[in-house]
Formats: C-alpha cells, sequence, structure tokens
C-alpha cells in the first residue's frame, strides 16, 4: 500500500501534512482494545447529519457491547475533509470508517487507501436490498469499495406566493421541459416584481444539464473513459436548452448567477422556480421566509425522458485499519434495515436502501418529497473519472462563455473536448 500512497501523491491528491494537523480528521486508528474494547474511529464531514450518525452509534454499541465508536468530524467546505483524510491515509492513521463520495473514489482506490468490501457486501442483504446504480457507484473493476449511505436527486421547487400573485397554475409531477418554459413565459409575461425572475439557469452540472444531456441521449464520458462527448450534436443539445432560457429573460444572467447561487435567490423570494437537490430540503424547510409557501414536483421530462442525474455518498473502510474486520463489519451494519431507517427519520438525507427511502417523505410531510424518490431507479449516475474534479472545472470555467454569450456554444464545447480528453489520456497512464 505504502507504493500506491505514493502514486495518490503524485496525483496531487495528498497534501504533505504534520502529524498535528491530523486530530482533525480522526488522528490515530486505535488498534488493540481499551478495557476489553475495540475502538473505532468514524470519520463524517457534515454537522446536520452528526444527531443521525450518534443514534447510528448508540444503536451498534448496544448490539455489540466489545465495540466503541468515536464520531470525529472535520468540516466539508474548502476541501478540508480530503485533505486532512488523504494526510491522515499517507501517515497510516486515517479513521477506520469514513465517508467518501463518488468523486473521490477513483482516486482513493488507485492510492490504496479503500479496503475491499466485496465478501461482506455479498454475504449481507445489500445487493437484493439497494438499487443496482447506487451499488455500482462504488464498484471498480469487479471490487465493490463502499456501502451506499445516501443518495441525492433533484426536484423542481416552486414559491405559491409568487405563483397565486401572478395567476399562474402551479407546477406538476407530469411537466415536461417545454412545459417549464411555458409556465416561465407565463410567469414573466404576468409580471413579476423587480428582482424576481420565473427561473434561474446556472452553469449547474449536476442539477441542470447534465440531466437534460442524459436524457437527450448525449455523454460527459463513454463507458471506457477514453472520450469525452462534448462535440456530440445531442450532448450540446442538452445544454443549450437553459442557455436559451436565459437569452428569454426568464432566468437571471450566468454572470449574476456566478455571485449569487439560485438557492439563496430562491430562498430570498426571488425565484418563482428553482432546481434543488435534495440535500437543501433541511435549508429550505428550517427558513422562515420561505418554509410555509414552497413545495415540489419532479423534474421536467426531457424529450419524453426521465432526466434526473443521481449521486451520493458511501460508508468505506480504511485498508490500513488495525481493526479492519470490525470496521468491515460496522460498515456492513450502517447498510442495515435497522440502520438506514434510523438515518431515515431524521430527514435530513434520502436512505440509500429501497425499503428506507419512505423515511425522507415521512419526516417532511408538509413537501412533496416523494419528487426525489419516485424515479431514482431511472435516475442517471454521475460521471467520473480519476480527475473528475478537473473534469468539473474545466466545465465551469469553459461554459460560462457560452452561457455569457461570448462564444458559440459549439466553439465552446470543441475546445473543452480537445482538454477534457487530455484528462483522460493523463488518467490512462
Amino acid at each position: 500500500m505504502k507504493k500506491n500512497l505514493k502514486k495518490l501523491a503524485a496525483l496531487g491528491l495528498c497534501v504533505a501534512m504534520g502529524a498535528t494537523m491530523l486530530t482533525g480528521c480522526g488522528g490515530e486508528s486505535k488498534g488493540g482494545s481499551s478495557g476489553g474494547k475495540t475502538t473505532l474511529t468514524f470519520g463524517i464531514w457534515d454537522e446536520n447529519q452528526r444527531p443521525a450518525m450518534e443514534k447510528l452509534v448508540e444503536a451498534y454499541e448496544a448490539e455489540n457491547k466489545d465495540v466503541t465508536v468515536e464520531i470525529q468530524l472535520t468540516p466539508y467546505k474548502g476541501g478540508e475533509y480530503w485533505t486532512k483524510l488523504e494526510a491522515a491515509a499517507t501517515g497510516g492513521k486515517a479513521p477506520d470508517v469514513f465517508w467518501v463520495n463518488v468523486l473521490h473514489l477513483d482516486s482513493y482506490v488507485d492510492g490504496g487507501i479503500l479496503a475491499d468490501l466485496t465478501d461482506a457486501i455479498d454475504e449481507s442483504d445489500i445487493n437484493d436490498s439497494f438499487s443496482e446504480t447506487l451499488v455500482n457507484n462504488y464498484v471498480r473493476d469487479g471490487v465493490n469499495y463502499a456501502v451506499p449511505k445516501d443518495f441525492d436527486t433533484n426536484a423542481l421547487w416552486y414559491n405559491k406566493e409568487i405563483f397565486d400573485a401572478a395567476g399562474v397554475a402551479y407546477p406538476t409531477d407530469d411537466m415536461t421541459y417545454d412545459d417549464l418554459v411555458a409556465t416561465a413565459e407565463a410567469l414573466k409575461a404576468a409580471g413579476l416584481d423587480d428582482g424576481v425572475y420565473p427561473f434561474a439557469c446556472p452553469v449547474d452540472f449536476q442539477t441542470w444539464y447534465y440531466q437534460t444531456v442524459y436524457a437527450n441521449g448525449g455523454y460527459i464520458i463513454n463507458d471506457d473513459k477514453t472520450e469525452t462527448g462534448y462535440d456530440d450534436p445531442k450532448t450540446q443539445e442538452g445544454i443549450q436548452c437553459w442557455i436559451d432560457m436565459i437569452d428569454k429573460g426568464l432566468s437571471p444572467s450566468a454572470a449574476a448567477l456566478a455571485e449569487t447561487t439560485p438557492d439563496a435567490m430562491f430562498e430570498g423570494n426571488q425565484l418563482a422556480m428553482n432546481f434543488a437537490g435534495s440535500y437543501m430540503v433541511p435549508e429550505y424547510a428550517g427558513n422562515d421566509a420561505i418554509a410555509d409557501k414552497i413545495d415540489c414536483v419532479e423534474i421536467p421530462t426531457f424529450n419524453g425522458v426521465e432526466d434526473n442525474c443521481i449521486n451520493g455518498l458511501g460508508y468505506a473502510v480504511y485498508e490500513g485499519s488495525k481493526n479492519k474486520d470490525a470496521a468491515i463489519d460496522f460498515a456492513i451494519w450502517l447498510g442495515s434495515k435497522e440502520a438506514m431507517k434510523i438515518q431515515g427519520e431524521t430527514g435530513v438525507v434520502i436512505s440509500a436502501r429501497t425499503d428506507a427511502q419512505q423515511y425522507f417523505s415521512k419526516a417532511n410531510p408538509d413537501y412533496n418529497l416523494a419528487a426525489y424518490t419516485n424515479h431514482a431507479d431511472e435516475a442517471y449516475p454521475l460521471p467520473v473519472c480519476k480527475s473528475a474534479a478537473e473534469l468539473y472545472d474545466l466545465e465551469a470555467t469553459s461554459l460560462q462563455k457560452a452561457y455569457n454569450g461570448e462564444a458559440p456554444l459549439a466553439d465552446v464545447c470543441k475546445e473543452m473536448k480537445q482538454k477534457a480528453d487530455k484528462l483522460l489520456e493523463k488518467d490512462a497512464k
């Protein structure tokens, strides 16, 4: 594994940090036992989910009296979680069990950080109780490296107060993209208050254009991760549709949205409609300015195709853990019906286990949150590769020019493909 970790550093993922900075990531993975108990460290990054994780730990410890689990939270913001995790892994001191996302999976697999969970998962009910898409998110070359924790999809939120004032009918679950545009045009024609827009079209991959790209038959990365699909007309059509809405004045400019997020505008009563991932539900529901006048529906179809993009987190085990067997047992238990029910009932995230997804909606009965789960099995997985972060940054920078009208989308995509394909070539070496 030492060789692989050096390779990880060469990929630019490991940052040289002193041992004094490792405590935020969990510090040392504690081997042996204390008072006859095995101590596991559990790395997470979201304070909003700490209560749920504490309940999970309490339930697991009640069933496993010989195990103590210590939660160690490092903020996600600014990459702090990943920086400290990578530094800790380099020093052989990463948390025994930790959260991982699909974006970082390939690099972490290549770096030898993640333990093989294939046999343990095969011996559990996970393969039968989770969607194939979610399980496969963490499979590389036939090896499973994580237990699905949760997932996020997208929904169309709307402000009933703005719709009522405009005299426009609310969005519905069976809307199409054309219906969305027609609704936005009706809102604009009704005359909205200054600074209020029908919708927003930011340069956002997961929540906006990836959905329509895939629904339109386009692609971002081909199956063998050797080529990008930006030059495909179907891909470009799935991006152009959002630029068209900006050009019609149905959305703030891309430049304005680069300064203020659509979520902030929606929470500030400046948008009649907005796309939002399921992870935004706790924030929307907790905002007194909008909580009682908003609701959501399913993402509109595009060209007759369900067009949602799915992502999420998984529970991974540190390959260098001194308590690997106990860590694997804990990770597998976190995917159990009992654990997923505990997590789901908090209403913070959608539990990945199929028979536990219902609890997310039940925890927030004031909203039509089934919009997030109704077609989850049809959602497209987020395209990933070892250079995924660089790819997303390239898209954000390049597409801004097309969204701002500085260059035709076709020209931007041609240039973007040349640069992106070089990233994939680098990954293959």
